[in-house]
């Protein structure tokens, strides 16, 4: 509703009906503060194309700790973790957060699966090879889980993302690249489609490209929308 519409109605307008659009007006403006719990690049990246602002705190939780037979539970229930974690620091940090103003924290988790078996960040530099070598002329998966909650009123709700991957002959020499440069070691799975070495041999991607780097557009912007 605009303020013409408010000061010039084209039919009577109570003086209650009056102040509850003003105040609905208001309730619209109040600034919500979005926290990123990651510390990924990619999922900063993506939610900021999305067009919001927001402030980013890692969780530092043991991911090997939480242990789930299907792909899609394990990435729940990690983001859970990371959640729990983020809001225990913040009433640390901040004991009056919530009820201060709106704040949506935003938590997600990632994947990959190949031949029905989990794979999370790979431990050292020969296992990242082993990984790239089996998708190359191949095919995966990456799950992902993003989990939104809003810290002034309690709610928080979660989904999960599946995208499948084929892959070309990847040669030797860029599988080699790739582990040279270190950064196939922090991502799930060592995989990383978007890179510049790697995204040649990508034959088909069947699903979101934002899901797979991290953080799918439409789950977190659903999400969002519901917790508000």
């Amino acid at each position: 509703m605009t303020k013409e519409s408010l000061t010039r109605p084209d039919s009577p307008v109570s003086p209650s009906e009056f102040r509850q659009s003003l105040g609905n007006m208001e309730a619209s403006a109040t600034p919500v503060k979005i926290i990123l719990g990651s510390s990924s690049m990619p999922r900063r990246k993506i939610l900021a194309e999305m067009g919001y602002e927001f402030s980013v705190m890692a969780a530092d939780i043991d991911e090997k700790s939480i242990r789930k037979e299907k792909p899609e539970d394990l990435v729940m229930a990690i983001a859970e973790a990371k959640a729990d974690a983020i809001i225990s620091k913040l009433q640390i940090t901040d004991s009056q957060l919530g009820n201060v103003e709106q704040t949506i924290l935003i938590v997600a988790d990632t994947v990959v699966v190949y031949e029905g078996v989990i794979r999370e960040k790979p431990s050292s530099r020969e296992e990242a090879r082993r990984f790239i070598k089996d998708y190359s002329g191949g095919q995966c998966a990456t799950v992902g889980s993003v989990l939104v909650t809003n810290l002034k009123t309690g709610f928080r709700k979660g989904e999960w993302d599946r995208v499948e991957i084929q892959f070309h002959e990847i040669p030797d020499e860029v599988i080699e690249k790739l582990i040279e440069e270190g950064i196939v070691l922090n991502v799930a799975g060592g995989l990383i489609i978007e890179h510049s070495l790697i995204l040649p041999y990508v034959k088909q991607v069947v699903g979101a490209m934002d899901s797979v780097m991290g953080l799918p557009k439409a789950v977190t912007e659903k999400l969002i929308k519901e917790a508000l």
